[in-house]
C-alpha cells in the first residue's frame, strides 16, 4: 500500500507554527516510506477565507521546503456538487435526514450549538447524522488503542443545508476521494474522530489510521496561540532565521529520534522520521532553542551569509574589506538576521557611524601603571605603516601585538579600544580597526591623543 498523507489547512489566518509543524510531521513520514503529501483548502467559511491566508500558506510551505505531490490545489469550495450529491445519497438511504430544528427540544439542539455560534446564523433546519449508538475503536499510531461510545453524540450535524456541509462530511470526502491513507493531525482532532469514522462507514469508504500528536505548548505550558506567544512562519522568515532551522526545531518538538543528535538536515530527518517515536504529552516551545538552533546553521554558512543583511547605513562609504570586517564582527554577537536592525537601532553600533564621545578619564585602564599618552602616540605609529588595502584584523594584531606584549596589552590596547568605540564594553580594537578602516582609526587615535 502506498502511504498517501495531506495537509488541509483553513485559509482563514496566516501558517502558524503549530500547523507547520503538523505539515511537516505528514511531509516525513510520507517521504520516509516512499509515498506521497498532498495538499488541499478547506475554505467552505467563505467570510473568513481570503486570498491573502492561502497565498501565506502556500509560500510558508514552499519556504520551509515542503514540496507537496498534489498536482492541482483542491479547494472545498469548488466541490460544491460532490458534496451534495453524496449528501443525497445518506438522506435517501436513511442515514441522515433534515432535521426541523424549531420542532426538537433545547437538548437536542446542543452539539449544534457551536456551529450556530461559529456562523453567526441561526438555522431552523439542518441536516442531521442517524447515529446508529455504536462504540468506536480505531487504533491510533501514537497513542494506541481509543475507544468512543457514540451515543453520547446524539444525531450530529453533517450540514446546514443540503448545499452547505460541514467539517466532518467534507473531510471524509475528501479524503477518501484523495486516496489519504494516514491522517496525521493535532491531539484537539481526536474528539473529531468517531464522528468522521461513523461518516465513513455510512459511505463504505476505507478507514484510515490515525496519528494524533501533542500540541506545542507555551511556556507556561498552556496551548501555543495567538494570545500565548504564537506567530506566523512568515514572521519568523522575516526577522531572518533560516528555513532550515525552523524545520529542525520543529521537528524535535514532539518527536525524538532517540539519540543526542540535535542538528538534521530535510533528508536526515526523512530517514529518521517515525511515527513510534513522537510523544503523547505536550511539546514546550521556547524561542530561545530555536535561535540557538539558528546559530547553528548560522555557523555553517560562514560570516559571508551576513553581508546582504547589513543595514545600509551601516556599509554605506565602506570598502569591500571593512564590509566583511563588520560581518565578521557581527557573526559573534547575533543568532538571526534581524539582529543586526536591532543592534543597529538601539544605537549598539554607532561607534560604526560617527566618532564617540566619551570622558578623557575613560581611556586609562584601570589597572594601568602609567599614562595612556604614551602608548597612543606608538598605536598611531605603528598603525600609520599599515597600508589600507592591508588593514584588517589579523594584520593589525600582527602590527600591535609585539608592543603591546612588552609594554602590557592592558597598557596598550584599552586605550585604543576607548578611542574607537568610546565604550567600556566592544569588540576588540583589531576588529573595531579593520571594520573602520585606516583612515578613521588613525583619525579617532589622533583626537584620543589630543584629549590626554
Amino acid at each position: 500500500m502506498k502511504v498517501i498523507t495531506r495537509f488541509p489547512p483553513s485559509p482563514t489566518g496566516k501558517l502558524q507554527l503549530g500547523n507547520a509543524r503538523t505539515a511537516l510531521f505528514n511531509y516525513l513520514f510520507a517521504k520516509h516510506h516512499g509515498g506521497s503529501f498532498l495538499f488541499r483548502l478547506e475554505d467552505t467559511d467563505r467570510e473568513r477565507s481570503k486570498k491573502e491566508f492561502e497565498a501565506d500558506i502556500v509560500e510558508s510551505l514552499s519556504w520551509l521546503g515542503l514540496k507537496h505531490d498534489t498536482k492541482e490545489v483542491w479547494r472545498q469550495s469548488e466541490r460544491g456538487d460532490i458534496y451534495k450529491a453524496k449528501l443525497k445519497d445518506l438522506v435517501d438511504r436513511n442515514l441522515a435526514y433534515i432535521s426541523k430544528e424549531s420542532e426538537l427540544p433545547t437538548e437536542a439542539k446542543a452539539d449544534f450549538a457551536s456551529p450556530k455560534k461559529r456562523e453567526g446564523e441561526k438555522r431552523d433546519e439542518v441536516i442531521r447524522f442517524r447515529n446508529p449508538n455504536k462504540v468506536i475503536t480505531f487504533a491510533d499510531l501514537i497513542r494506541g488503542e481509543i475507544k468512543f461510545d457514540t451515543t453520547e453524540l446524539g444525531d450530529f450535524v453533517i450540514a446546514k443545508s443540503m448545499e452547505e456541509p460541514i467539517y466532518h462530511l467534507a473531510v471524509v470526502i475528501d479524503d477518501a476521494e484523495m486516496d489519504i491513507t494516514h491522517i496525521i493531525r493535532g491531539e484537539d482532532g481526536i474528539s473529531n474522530t468517531p464522528r468522521q469514522i461513523l461518516i465513513q462507514e455510512a459511505f463504505g469508504f476505507q478507514r484510515p489510521q490515525y496519528a494524533h500528536v501533542p500540541l506545542i505548548l507555551a511556556p507556561d505550558r498552556t496551548k501555543l496561540s495567538k494570545r500565548r506567544g504564537a506567530i506566523p512562519v512568515s514572521e519568523y522568515r522575516a526577522q531572518g532565521f533560516l528555513p532550515e532551522a525552523v524545520v529542525n526545531y520543529l521537528a524535535l518538538l514532539g518527536w525524538n529520534p532517540g539519540t543526542d543528535k540535535e542538528l538534521f538536515s530535510l533528508d536526515e530527518l526523512i530517514q529518521s522520521f517515525d511515527l513510534t517515536k513522537v510523544q503523547k504529552g505536550g511539546a514546550v516551545f521556547g524561542e530561545e532553542k530555536m535561535r540557538w538552533v539558528n546559530k547553528e546553521y548560522l555557523k555553517r554558512e560562514g560570516a559571508p551569509s551576513l553581508i546582504p543583511h547589513i543595514p545600509s547605513t551601516l556599509s554605506a562609504g565602506k570598502t569591500s574589506t571593512q564590509v566583511s570586517a563588520i560581518a565578521e564582527m557581527l557573526f559573534e554577537r547575533i543568532s538571526v538576521f534581524s539582529d543586526i536592525q536591532k543592534d543597529s537601532e538601539s544605537g549598539e553600533l554607532d561607534y560604526l557611524l560617527k566618532e564617540p564621545e566619551y570622558p578623557k578619564e575613560l581611556l586609562q585602564w584601570k589597572k594601568a601603571t602609567e599614562e595612556p599618552k604614551s602608548h597612543l602616540e606608538k598605536t598611531l605609529s605603528i598603525l600609520a605603516n599599515v597600508s589600507p588595502e592591508n588593514f584588517t584584523k589579523s594584520d593589525i594584531k600582527d602590527a600591535l601585538m609585539p608592543y603591546a606584549e612588552l609594554k602590557g596589552k592592558g597598557n596598550v590596547l584599552w586605550p585604543m579600544r576607548v578611542a574607537l568605540s568610546g565604550k567600556e564594553q566592544s569588540p576588540d580594537p583589531f576588529t573595531l580597526g579593520a571594520c573602520l578602516g585606516k583612515e578613521v582609526t588613525l583619525v579617532r587615535l589622533t583626537h584620543a591623543l589630543a584629549m590626554v
